[in-house]
């Protein structure tokens, strides 16, 4: 046997006989507790298992169970077990089909003709922890595509045979603990007693391969963290979700509604929700002003023609609407708002001193989201972008992007986000342009991010088809993320739109135009903010800010002086004169969020004076209409309004 050597990532060689696997390997190289915590490792770029033989030198990297890409594996072993105790459980006539890690959790499709049930749950996850407790190796092995055919025909899983008929492999790699057996690359936890904190989470309905024609299976969700603590974590997180679902609390705070006859995925704005939006498009607006940006408004529809010339035709039609005929000309519904910023730059010539333009538009636009994907304020069909677009001369470019950062993380801030994941997405499979433009302007991208120290990652092929991106993704109070903001480098529709301006050199020349959303969809941004605050919005969003409340009809009128006063004075504010005991009316304000509420009886009547309630409880001392009002205004100025 040949003699090789092996390291720990940037630690001291050793030498080892070849043929060894990486579990005996990092005995000798590792400390117990770190080979405690190590599941899997990275040989030359690929993660493997621990019983994969080394057969010349190489370098080990240690993955960890508390690792993204260990909690990834964990997951995906996890997704095995449950299939594992699936079988175990209602025998071999359900098909199982295909079981990934997804994002915080995972999950298994199943074709099983009676419904998993709350009851199953708690079976399952019982059987689970039998087969946990068996501490059963995970082994693989090689088979050709005949055996693996025959192997999952012998076993009556059908789903396993049409996957392997659908690849070209000629051998297949197959995971077995404790007699089950699946199809699958790997890697895996060496042994199912790895699995030390998991839960099932759900039951929903999945098309067999993600088609309407195929059979509808049951997908059950999983989730697996590497201890006990973290996933009690999640869970109480999963439920502070719901508590917090914008759905559930845009109903009970009036803010929108969707209407089956109106159509889904379109959203019917309430008066509160409707002041809320008035709120955000006053500040962003304002903001804008300050920022050297000036505002257009553009119409709903435009000629097919204009939707051909910019490329959606091409890369978009599948995410647009069909097309209207008017006057016997085509027109389409607009999914972008960026072919109406390019006709007005059109509108008369330009000269390299006008140089940076910078227009911003609140735009609604249309997109066609299946029915299946449409989710109350977050995936809709009709919605509102921040959008604005930046001509721009070359040497501009890097200190313009310098800008929008800057800009976009100030009002991200204001609304409360300061933590959030920043990726620079690259050159996609299908793009337009010279690879000269992608590179100089992924370039400029990057550097605006590293003048700006800003940490980010490379998303490779994630760019969209006209030039690269900057995405930001928000993290909110459980520490979710949401994909908000855009900043979109574009040497494409000028050239297609055959935009020009006048150089000092007297020449015509191209200019750059950069795209970009800083909430993105307006829609969305809400709906996050929604779960961000629980509807307890801070005092200069919260639609209504103030609610007076009298104590008996004695107080009516000295109440509904106090209602206008504190209107007139700019306080959003709104009055409770029903012949409801206070606390009943109280409660009410409470469950509504709203920051204030003025209570007045005799007392104050007398004394021409309101006593103040905040929606946690407390009480303020005793104060005049105007002392409040003053307050009022203090408060929402240092929010930022």
């Amino acid at each position: 046997m040949l003699e090789i050597s092996i390291s720990i990532a940037a630690g001291e060689k050793k030498s080892f006989q070849s043929g060894l696997t990486v579990a005996d390997a990092i005995k000798d190289l590792c400390s117990n507790k770190e080979r405690k915590q190590t599941l899997a490792a990275r040989i030359s770029g690929e993660i493997v298992d621990l019983s994969t033989s080394i057969e010349q030198d190489t370098e080990i990297e240690l993955i960890k169970d508390n690792s993204p890409e260990g909690l990834e594996i964990i997951r995906h072993s996890a997704a095995h077990i449950m299939a594992h105790a699936v079988l175990d459980i209602f025998g071999p006539e359900v098909q199982v089909t295909i079981g990934p890690a997804i994002e915080d959790g995972f999950y298994y499709d199943f074709d099983k003709k009676e419904p998993f049930s709350a009851d199953d749950f708690e079976k399952i996850e019982k059987k689970m922890q039998s087969i946990v407790g068996g501490a059963l190796p995970f082994s693989r092995r090689e088979v050709s595509r005949d055996e693996a055919i025959s192997l999952f025909k012998e076993m009556g899983q059908s789903y396993k045979v049409e996957l392997i008929e659908d690849l070209d492999n000629e051998t297949f790699s197959l995971y077995e603990q404790g007699g089950f057996v699946d199809l699958c690359r790997g890697p895996h936890i060496p042994h199912t007693g790895w699995l030390k904190a998991f839960k099932i989470i759900k039951v929903a309905g999945a098309y067999w391969r993600g088609d309407e024609k195929n059979a509808m299976l049951q997908r059950l969700y999983g989730t697996a963290f590497a201890d006990a603590k973290a996933l009690r974590t999640h869970l109480h997180n999963l439920e502070e979700a719901k508590k917090r679902d914008h759905r559930k609390l845009g109903k009970e705070l009036e803010l929108f509604t969707i209407n089956d006859q109106v159509g889904p995925g379109l959203i019917l704005w309430q008066p509160k929700g409707a002041q809320l939006r008035r709120l955000l498009e006053d500040y962003w607006k304002d903001e804008h002003y300050k920022n050297d940006y000036e505002l257009l408004y553009t119409p709903q529809i435009a000629k097919r023609d204009l939707w051909q010339t910019s490329g959606h035709l091409d890369f978009y039609a599948d995410d647009m609407f069909s097309p209207m005929e008017v006057d016997e000309v085509s027109y389409q519904i607009k999914p972008m708002n960026c072919p109406f910023h390019i006709a007005i730059y059109k509108a008369r010539k330009r000269s390299y001193r006008e140089f940076p333009v910078r227009w911003c538009e609140l735009g609604t636009v249309y997109r066609y989201e299946r029915t299946g994907a449409l989710h109350g304020l977050m995936r809709v069909r009709g919605f509102t972008q921040d959008d604005a677009h930046i001509f721009c001369l070359p040497d501009q470019l890097e200190q313009e992007i310098f800008n929008i950062l800057d800009l976009n993380l100030h009002i991200l801030k204001t609304f409360g986000f300061d933590t959030y994941e920043i990726y620079l997405s690259t050159q996609p499979e299908k793009y337009v342009g010279s690879d000269e433009n992608w590179q100089r302007s992924t370039e400029a991208l990057k550097l605006a991010l590293e003048k700006k120290g800003l940490a980010y990652e490379v998303d490779p092929g994630e760019g969209v088809f006209y030039g690269p991106k900057i995405d930001i993704k928000i993290k909110d109070v459980l520490g979710r993320s949401w994909q908000c903001s855009t900043i979109q480098v574009d040497f494409n529709l000028p050239e297609r739109f055959k935009i020009s301006y006048t150089g000092d050199d007297g020449q015509e020349h191209q200019p750059i135009m950069i795209h970009r959303a800083l909430m993105g969809s307006l829609e969305r941004f809400i709906g996050v903010l929604i779960e961000h605050y629980a509807g307890a919005f801070p005092l200069w969003l919260a639609p209504i800010q103030a609610r007076v409340l009298n104590i008996t009809d004695d107080q009516h009128d000295y109440s509904s002086e106090v209602y206008l006063e504190l209107k007139r004075a700019g306080v959003r504010i709104e009055k409770d004169f029903r012949n409801e005991k206070l606390n009943y009316k109280i409660r009410q304000a409470q469950l509504m969020k709203i920051p204030y509420m003025i209570i007045i009886g005799d007392k104050e009547k007398e004394n021409n004076t309101i006593t103040v309630r905040l929606r946690d409880g407390k009480n303020l001392p005793a104060m005049s209409v105007k002392e409040f009002a003053d307050l009022i205004k203090q408060e929402s100025a240092i929010a930022g309004a």
